[in-house]
């Protein structure tokens, strides 16, 4: 179940990363694992149309003090894609949460970014006793804050998209001048099926639509760090305030960079979210 993918080192050390995949009732998720096994646990989750693979350059900056578990959720990356199965944000919840289960992961400092937030967000409701805190990066806290996109509407009958359609729509992804977009990225988008594309898509807007992610978060109790790039193209930056309601929530804007700071400047983002979950990890015993 378990096997090295073959990369190189994840944190300057002798091991690769942990490439498995966990058979659960849904389907296989395919989880990675990096860092030292007996370090606090840090949950990565991605956003929509993306994977595991959209936290690379991160990695390596979080496994000096955390055992980095990434996952791509039902639907997406190396996962399965079933077409008879349910793509809601609880649901895409639950799996995580099973997920955490049978790696024997009891608590998790839980990072997402973009929707990825919004299935950690369900993840904390579902399993408080799982999350520990909460981190997120660039995730809108309700659809007042999204930005009207002129993507044109994907067509079924044209998919996958072609490489110009996934450029136009994966660049309002990124703002930071000159930054080229990772064609492994673009393949995340081609590899998916259409149905789970749309699913998704629909999903987090449906989650936001019966009440936004601050007033979830302010009965919760859970320590809250959002990091906002502030030439967000998809979402506003000024709605990273929103989540001032929520106690304590820390947030913090990242200027000169886009929706994707994790891709676009890694140490940057990575700063704020060190110092965010040192108090709040649980070690393994």
């Amino acid at each position: 179940m378990t096997a090295s993918d073959g990369g190189s080192p994840a944190h300057g050390g002798s091991e690769a990363t942990e490439s498995s995949h966990l058979p659960l009732a849904d389907g296989d998720i395919h989880v990675c694992l990096d860092g030292p096994r007996d370090a606090p646990a840090l949950l990565l989750i991605h956003g929509t149309a993306s994977s595991a693979r959209s936290w690379d350059p991160m990695v390596p900056l979080l496994t000096g003090c955390h055992r980095v578990i990434r996952i791509d959720l039902l639907g997406h990356g190396r996962s399965a894609k079933p077409a008879d199965r349910g793509y809601a944000i609880p649901e895409q919840a639950r799996r995580v949460g099973a997920a955490l289960d049978r790696l024997g992961v009891e608590h998790a400092v839980v990072a997402g970014h973009s929707s990825g937030g919004v299935v950690a967000t369900a993840l904390a409701e579902e399993r408080p006793d799982l999350v520990t805190a909460l981190a997120f990066v660039n995730t809108g806290p309700g659809l007042h804050a999204l930005i009207p996109s002129e993507s044109p509407t994907a067509d079924p009958s044209r998919w996958p998209p072609t490489d110009e359609q996934l450029r136009r729509f994966a660049s309002t992804g990124f703002s930071r001048a000159g930054y080229r977009i990772p064609v492994e990225l673009l393949d995340d988008v081609r590899e998916m099926t259409y149905h789970t594309f749309i699913e998704t898509m629909l999903a987090t807007r449906s989650y936001l639509e019966q009440r936004a992610l601050p007033d979830r978060l302010a009965v919760l109790g859970k320590p809250l760090l959002v990091i906002f790039g502030a030439d967000d193209r998809r979402w506003r930056s000024s709605s990273a305030a929103d989540y001032r309601v929520v106690p304590g929530a820390r947030v913090e804007l990242l200027p000169g960079l886009g929706h994707s700071p994790l891709l676009e400047d890694p140490p940057r983002t990575a700063a704020p979210l060190l110092a965010f979950t040192a108090p709040h990890a649980v070690r393994v015993r």
